[in-house]
């Protein structure tokens, strides 16, 4: 993007909330509407075999850049935060009771929080959370050399039905070891209960990111959105084991999603047209496969590299601003491309983030600011809110070097 802010150059540093999108995205959705605009799945002319065709590509696509396996474990939503609410309906309802526990973490988007709160208040169940260490990961495993410390397996009980957690936190920054830790999971709760728990997994920030296979980490389910990487908004991904796909109720009611209708009865579509009720985001679909297209030949390990690299030279940076404190991990193996920051002085924050970031965007910088839906996890952070900048493909080393002095001109007007 070549626009200008204030007349400066756009630094935009605000890619965990939605990320910009290449010109093959947009082309494929603008081809869409100009040459084969129609519905899918219904109809026998040309137009709508060629949407239908070019939508189920686009499943597969994603199927595969995730390595999902079957294609048919691959759900299209509204976003992550749908597909979230689509397992806590549909799985949900039917499997946890009174007395139940969902284990959670204090890391958790809302999305991944506020569904599950709507849960458990609505049949009786019980939410349990993991707390953070100092270091911004999560208290798994006691200190070594240390003994009665908790860790993983003291927060699962025979009545734990559902673990949900963020595979890479959107304040922290912090990469969960998901796979270790779903194995950690099994392992103890088949051996002591004779059931391992469903695992769900937040993948927004982890999938644009990061390299990911399903197959490898195995949860039961695992949700992502399109629009933070490089795809349009209004499509998300649910991948859920076919077995579970098979035995949920749908989300929704409506068309596409059934098989036949009766006047007092209905039977279901096969899936994962189940869950897909009424015209799905055709366009949106489409687009999110061209994304996906393009970060596969960039290539995902490339993608990690860069970003690995850039956030590393930020840190150093900001690590040098006197009065600036950095949350999330110390390691950059641990951590993704994602910086959340406060001016601090005399123990309380003293430039408001709301504040920090106007003054940065008359710099041409566009960064997040506020509770970035996480407002328990601010509690545990005793503060009102982060400043965040997070990186992405496009982002340099030279727009890096712009932020500095645009923190320090903020901390010069409110002479800090």
């Amino acid at each position: 993007m070549k626009r200008k802010i204030y007349g400066k150059p756009l630094v935009y540093f605000d890619n965990a909330a939605t990320s910009q999108k290449p010109k093959q995205v947009i082309e494929a959705i603008a081809d869409y509407y100009k040459n084969y605009n129609a519905n899918v799945h219904r109809g026998v002319h040309k137009l709508s075999e060629e949407a239908t065709e070019a939508f189920e590509a686009a499943r597969k696509k994603i199927a595969n850049f995730v390595n999902a396996g079957d294609s048919r474990q691959i759900v299209f939503t509204a976003n992550a935060t749908e597909a979230i609410n689509l397992v806590a309906y549909a799985w949900g309802r039917k499997n946890i009771k009174k007395g139940d526990e969902i284990l959670l973490t204090q890391m958790e988007h809302h999305s991944n929080l506020v569904p599950w709160q709507i849960l458990t208040k609505e049949v009786g169940a019980k939410l349990r959370f993991i707390p953070i260490d100092g270091n911004s990961e999560l208290i798994i495993h006691p200190p070594a050399g240390r003994a009665g410390n908790l860790e993983l397996k003291s927060y699962l009980t025979s009545k734990t039905k559902l673990v949900a957690w963020t595979h890479v936190s959107n304040v922290l920054g912090t990469i969960n070891p998901v796979k270790a830790i779903i194995e950690e999971i099994s392992e103890f709760c088949i051996l002591n209960y004779k059931f391992a728990p469903r695992v769900l997994i937040d993948g927004a920030q982890a999938v644009p990111h990061i390299p990911v296979s399903i197959q490898n980490i195995k949860p039961d389910f695992y949700v992502f959105t399109g629009h933070k990487m490089l795809g349009p908004t209004g499509v998300g991904v649910l991948y859920a084991k076919k077995e579970l796909l098979e035995e949920m109720e749908p989300f929704l009611g409506g068309g596409d999603m059934i098989l036949e209708v009766d006047w007092e009865r209905s039977s279901w579509n096969y899936i994962p047209w189940k869950f897909e009720a009424g015209t799905p985001n055709i366009a949106g679909v489409i687009g999110l496969g061209a994304a996906v297209d393009y970060l596969s030949y960039l290539g995902m390990k490339n993608v990690r590299g860069h970003e690995k690299e850039l956030t590393n030279y930020a840190l150093e940076k900001l690590s040098k601003v006197p009065d600036l404190i950095i949350y999330g991990p110390k390691e950059i193996e641990k951590r993704g491309g994602v910086i959340s920051f406060n001016i601090v002085k005399d123990g309380k924050v003293a430039i408001h983030p709301h504040d920090l970031a106007s003054i940065l965007d008359t710099e041409g910088i566009a960064i997040r600011s506020g509770h970035h839906c996480a407002q328990p996890l601010m509690k545990v952070l005793e503060i009102p809110a982060a400043a965040r900048v997070s990186f992405y493909i496009y982002n340099t080393k030279e727009e890096v070097d712009k932020l500095i002095p645009a923190i320090e001109k903020a901390k010069k007007i409110f002479k800090i």
